[in-house]
């Protein structure tokens, strides 16, 4: 592991938290998992196609042309939240990427948004997916990933089914940006709570859940 705290690829700090999600950056895709150990060494080839169907591990497996697409927005969405808690950028290289457990949350959502739709949309999906805050991203894939987190598997259905049509139709993109910096507590991007515990298991359930909500407050 490094040593003295240091910083492995987007605000990733093994010596703090080995949660992460690894990116590898391959010729004709793109692999994305969420790891819980931290291992350098390990073989690549190992960690990308440990993929059965009871190992959920591996999120997404995105064709490198749609990667492509969006590389460079999400490096300056990145580095730019990075910046503003005066951490190091980062960058995008072969193989192996580090990035941290709340980016990589988001990054993944992103690529669900993305891994059915033609390319023509994907311009469309970084701009809301850009138009939603941080805490938003993070309960979008923390619904999806509960119901349909399989990078085989759950393709194309339920959750990840619903992320595209958010993400690629829906025009959110008019809502302000903002980041953790902007909440009134003095949040910051590694110190915000997030949703652990899943309640709800359909959006028809959340949208009953919310009614009741309104109905209370009226």
């Amino acid at each position: 592991m490094n040593s003295n705290n240091e910083y492995v690829g987007f605000g990733f700090i093994p010596e703090e938290s080995e949660h992460h999600f690894l990116v590898n950056i391959l010729t004709n895709e793109i692999v994305i998992a969420e790891r819980f150990t931290y291992d350098p060494s390990a073989s690549l080839a190992e960690l990308n196609y440990k993929i059965g169907r009871q190992n959920n591990e591996i999120k997404i497996i995105l064709h490198r042309k749609k990667w492509d697409l969006i590389a460079e927005e999400t490096k300056a969405e990145f580095n730019r939240r990075l910046s503003l808690n005066n951490l190091p950028s980062g960058k995008w290289i072969k193989n192996r990427n580090y990035v941290t457990r709340l980016l990589g949350k988001e990054l993944v959502l992103l690529c669900w948004a993305i891994e059915e739709v033609e390319a023509a949309v994907i311009p469309t999906a970084i701009q809301n997916w850009l138009g939603l805050k941080p805490e938003e991203r993070w309960w979008l894939y923390t619904m999806t990933n509960a119901a349909t987190g399989h990078a085989i598997y759950d393709r194309n259905i339920g959750w990840r089914k619903a992320v595209r049509y958010a993400l690629t139709e829906n025009p959110v993109s008019g809502i302000q940006k903002n980041t953790l910096l902007d909440n009134i507590d003095g949040s910051t991007l590694f110190t915000a709570n997030e949703p652990e515990e899943i309640k709800y298991s359909s959006v028809a359930e959340i949208t009953k859940m919310e009614k009741i909500k309104k109905s209370k407050k009226a």
